[in-house]
C-alpha cells in the first residue's frame, strides 16, 4: 500500500492500544519514532510515540497510555526501524521499562554506504526521492488537542520508515555489509547512555580535571548531592547548582557560611542558616574523603615517540574510508586509535568486521612492514619488504 495513502491513528484509550500490540505482535518488524520534552526535567518526558506497520501508522498519547503493554512485543525478534534512535530508547526505556532487542538504525546503516551522519530529511531525499514538509521542531508536544500541522509532522517521521530499511537493508546486502550494520546496531544498544551513578557525576564536570587532590574530593562529594537532589525532584542538576558554582565551591572549600559569599555563579542568598549548614556538612565530607584520582591519570598517556602513529593511522583510516565508500565515523576514531596504541583495553579497531577489513594492514604499519605513500591523489600502503 501507498504509505502516503495511510491515515494516522490517533490512540488515547488502553483498548485502543492494547489492540494494535496485538496487531503488531504479527509482523516482523515496525518503523517507531518519539516526540518528547526535558528542558525543564531530569528525565526525559514522553509526550508522543509514533509508530508504522504493515498498512497501519498510529500516532500513541502516553498521557493517557500505560505503555508497558509493548514489553511483551520489545522483547521478541521483531526489529524495531529508528532513525538515530538513541535519545528514543532512552525514553522509552522509562515508559516501556525495556527497549527492543533487536534495532535497525537509519542512520548508522546510511554510513555503511557514504553518507555521513544524514538526517531523516536527507535520507527520504536521497534514497527515496521524498521531500518532507519541514515542521516545527520546537512546537509544545504536550499541548492537548494537538493540531493537525503537529500530527501531520509527527506521522512523518515514520511514514515511509520501514520503506528506508528495506531499501538500505537491500544496498547493505547487494555489498556485503549488512552484518557490518548488524554488528554496528547490537553495540549501539549496549552502549547506549546509560543512567548517570551520582557518585561519578563530576568526571562529567568540564573544569574538574583541572581541580587539585583536596578540591576533587569536594567536587565529588557536591556533584554527588547534586546529581540525586536533581533524580529525586526530576529537574535539570543545574536548576540545583551550576557546574561554575559547583568547581567554585570546591576550590574556595568553605568551612563557615560566610565563606560562601563571592563565588562566581553561586548564589549565597539561597544558602542561609540550615540549608548553608547542610552545604558546608557536604563540602567536609569531601574534604574527609578517601582521596580521588585525578581525571588526567584514568588513560594512560601515548609516550611522545607513538604520536606520529596516530596521525600515520588516522590518514589511512579516512583514505580507506573514502575508497569502500563509508563514514569514517564508523570505521574508527583518533579515540580508537589511541586505545589500540595504548594497549591497555580491546579497541574495536581490533573487533568484528573492522578486524577482519583493516586489522592486518594497520599491524603491518606498525610493525614497519608496510609504509603509507601519495599517488594520483590518494594514499596507498606499499610493502616494505622484510625489515630488519
Amino acid at each position: 500500500m501507498n504509505p502516503d495513502l495511510i491515515k494516522a491513528e490517533v490512540i488515547d484509550d488502553q483498548n485502543g492500544l492494547n489492540s494494535i500490540a496485538q496487531d503488531l505482535d504479527k509482523c516482523h518488524s515496525y518503523a517507531i519514532d518519539t516526540e518528547f520534552h526535558r528542558e525543564k526535567t531530569y528525565y526525559p518526558k514522553l509526550a508522543l510515540v509514533q509508530l508504522r506497520w504493515s498498512d497501519r501508522l498510529a500516532i500513541l498519547d502516553p498521557l493517557t497510555l500505560d505503555l508497558s503493554v509493548f514489553s511483551a512485543i520489545f522483547l521478541t525478534d521483531k526489529v524495531a526501524v529508528f532513525h538515530a534512535g538513541s535519545q528514543d530508547l532512552e525514553v522509552l526505556q522509562r515508559a516501556v521499562g525495556v527497549i527492543p532487542n533487536r534495532i535497525f538504525d537509519t542512520q548508522i546503516a546510511a554510513g555503511f554506504l557514504g553518507m555521513r551522519t544524514p538526517s531523516l530529511g536527507s535520507l527520504h531525499e536521497n534514497i527515496l526521492g521524498i521531500k518532507l514538509t519541514k515542521g516545527d521542531r520546537l512546537t509544545d508536544w504536550f499541548q492537548r488537542p494537538l493540531t493537525e500541522s503537529q500530527l501531520k509532522y509527527a506521522a512523518s517521521d515514520v511514514r515511509h520508515l520501514l520503506d528506508l530499511h528495506q531499501v538500505l537493508s537491500e544496498r547493505l546486502l547487494e555489498l556485503g555489509r549488512y552484518d557490518w550494520a548488524s554488528a554496528e546496531f547490537e553495540t549501539f544498544l549496549n552502549k547506549r547512555q546509560k543512567s548517570i551513578v551520582p557518585g561519578d557525576a563530576w568526571q562529567r564536570i568540564k573544569e574538574a580535571k583541572h581541580l587539585n587532590k583536596q578540591a576533587r574530593g569536594v567536587a565529588k562529594a557536591l556533584a554527588e548531592w547534586r546529581e540525586k537532589s536533581a533524580q529525586k525532584n526530576d529537574i535539570p542538576n543545574r536548576f540545583i547548582m551550576s557546574d561554575l558554582a559547583l568547581v567554585g565551591i570546591a576550590q574556595k572549600k568553605p568551612t563557615k557560611l560566610s565563606d560562601l559569599q563571592n563565588i562566581r555563579g553561586f548564589d549565597s542568598s539561597q544558602y542561609q542558616g540550615e540549608k548553608g549548614e547542610y552545604l558546608l556538612k557536604i563540602v567536609k565530607k569531601g574534604l574527609n574523603a578517601d582521596p580521588v584520582p585525578s581525571l588526567k591519570n584514568h588513560k594512560k598517556s601515548l609516550p611522545p615517540e607513538m604520536r606520529p602513529a596516530v596521525t600515520l593511522l588516522s590518514a589511512w583510516l579516512s583514505q580507506f574510508a573514502t575508497d569502500k565508500n563509508i563514514d569514517p565515523a564508523l570505521l574508527g576514531s583518533r579515540s580508537d586509535i589511541e586505545e589500540l596504541l595504548r594497549g591497555e583495553t580491546k579497541s574495536r579497531l581490533q573487533d568484528g568486521w573492522r578486524q577482519e577489513e583493516i586489522g592486518e594492514q594497520i599491524d603491518n604499519l606498525l610493525k614497519g612492514k608496510c609504509s603509507l605513500s601519495f599517488n594520483d591523489g590518494r594514499l596507498v600502503i606499499e610493502n616494505r619488504g622484510t625489515v630488519t
